[in-house]
């Protein structure tokens, strides 16, 4: 195991991401629900605002862990056409699956963020922190999102990555910055040795903390 758990890796991530403290243009944002926490100890590290940018993942009807893609607020799908055409999905397939998706992140944007508004990303240096990268999947859409709002720059940053992922996405930012690229991969929380589920109220209270959202909205 790299990690005892997200806030542990989120502490050694905000090692690595020092060079960013202190700056008046820097914002963190979690992917939701599992980088929140991780998210969480880099801002607090980094005396840096927090918020949360909502992805969903497109799973497969049936094989609901393997992505055909992922949707991100804004509007933006990203689809992964070689898994589409090589299980012959059909376009109303996976109009099915982005419009539940579409639902579940309303639902979310709306319980986290409490119906305030975004912040402007324009011309600031946003870092993007998820537990951890597999596919990439869910990353990629948030970065496609974010590119279309015209930030300075764009960070990923991850406690672990798969090396191929990594390099792959490094292609698509400015800097991307991962604790360890361990190889073979498997997956995510095979590298923790406490990974349970993030719920909604934890992420909330994460939230509350940072003062991203007041105490006393329900």
């Amino acid at each position: 195991m790299l990690f005892q758990n997200r806030t542990t890796a989120g502490q050694a991530l905000a090692d690595r991401l020092l060079a960013y403290a202190n700056r008046s243009d820097v914002l963190v944002l979690g992917l939701p629900r599992g980088g929140v926490p991780v998210a969480f100890e880099v801002a607090q590290a980094l005396h840096a605002p927090l918020d949360v940018f909502l992805v969903r993942k497109l799973g497969v009807p049936g094989q609901e862990e393997l992505a055909m893609g992922a949707i991100a607020s804004g509007g933006v799908r990203v689809l992964n056409y070689d898994i589409i055409e090589a299980l012959h999905l059909s376009e109303a397939e996976i109009d099915r699956v982005t419009a539940r998706q579409q639902q579940e992140l309303e639902r979310r944007e709306r319980l986290y963020r409490q119906n305030l508004p975004f912040p402007q990303l324009r011309d600031r240096t946003v870092i993007l922190v998820d537990d951890g990268l597999a596919t990439g999947a869910t990353m990629r859409a948030a970065v496609k999102a974010i590119q279309l709002q015209q930030p300075a720059a764009i960070v990923i940053a991850v406690p672990v990555a798969s090396p191929e992922t990594q390099q792959e996405l490094a292609t698509q930012v400015d800097e991307i910055v991962c604790v360890e690229t361990p190889a073979p991969f498997y997956s995510v929380g095979s590298w923790y040795a406490e990974f349970p589920q993030t719920t909604d109220t934890q992420v909330r209270e994460l939230l509350q903390q940072a003062g991203t959202v007041a105490r006393n909205v329900s």
